[in-house]
């Protein structure tokens, strides 16, 4: 009688852990993006086929919920539906759903988006970094992360790092840079992918291509009027670098 009860017990112990619902709180990124984006090379086409958006915070504690895609941020007051399920509504009587399945935060398909999946960061951050920030960070070290080595341009021959904090190391004339991922940077720069390249306090605009081996580095040339949006072409190459197998 004790063994039948003890199974019963256990059967019931583990029933009601079952139906626990997954604790959503933390930082989810957008991974495909970033796995499309180095697969292929193309950022912005990567980032519109599997965005927009790109980073989900999840503060149930708070009942809030905030978003980034970018550019833009989006702050909602989180509400539970049922177990993991729940819906963020945003001003305007503007809401979205998200949900948790197999490891994974589903946004749902809606009137704005399409159906949108996050995962855990494979490096978390500190919980006090902006929003954002995580994203940026793994999408940094997949895209661009190892050793690279200028082919051609200023600096032949040397060693580059781009580290997931937005530093380089080993670019002549280059300290800090920054991908674009949305927004007025993307505007101006059409159907190409644009980096800003910084050395102390000045940079500028430069736009690139990346496939497996090679990063192509170009001059972006502005072909607006002076009272026009920047529209931004390729000109002259600055430098290629080759990347090397980790």
């Amino acid at each position: 009688m004790r063994p039948l009860l003890a199974l019963l017990l256990g059967a019931s112990l583990l029933g009601g852990c079952a139906g626990k619902p997954v604790d959503p709180s933390g930082t989810w990124i957008n991974q495909a993006a970033i796995d499309a984006a180095t697969e292929h090379g193309k950022l912005r086409e990567a980032l519109l086929a599997y965005g927009p958006n790109l980073e989900w915070r999840i503060q149930p504690q708070r009942r809030l919920a905030t978003y980034s895609n970018g550019f833009e941020q989006g702050e909602g007051q989180l509400r539970d539906e049922d177990d993991n399920r729940w819906r963020v509504d945003f001003y305007a009587d503007y809401h979205e759903s998200l949900s948790l399945s197999g490891g994974e935060l589903l946004q749902a398909t809606s009137d704005t988006w399409p159906e949108q999946r996050f995962t855990r960061p494979a490096t978390p951050v500190a919980v006090d970094v902006p929003l954002g920030r995580s994203f940026e960070h793994a999408l940094y070290s997949a895209y661009l992360g190892g050793n690279w080595t200028i082919r051609q341009g200023l600096g032949n021959g040397g060693l580059v790092l781009f580290q997931p904090d937005g530093r380089v190391e080993g670019l002549p004339g280059v300290e800090r840079y920054a991908l674009c991922l949305a927004g007025d940077c993307a505007a101006m720069s059409g159907e190409f992918d644009s980096i800003w390249l910084q050395l102390g306090e000045q940079g500028r605009t430069w736009l690139f291509e990346r496939d497996d081996q090679h990063l192509s580095i170009f001059e972006a040339l502005n072909r607006a009027q002076s009272d026009e949006m920047p529209d931004y072409h390729k000109g002259e190459l600055r430098w290629r670098l080759e990347h090397m197998t980790r």
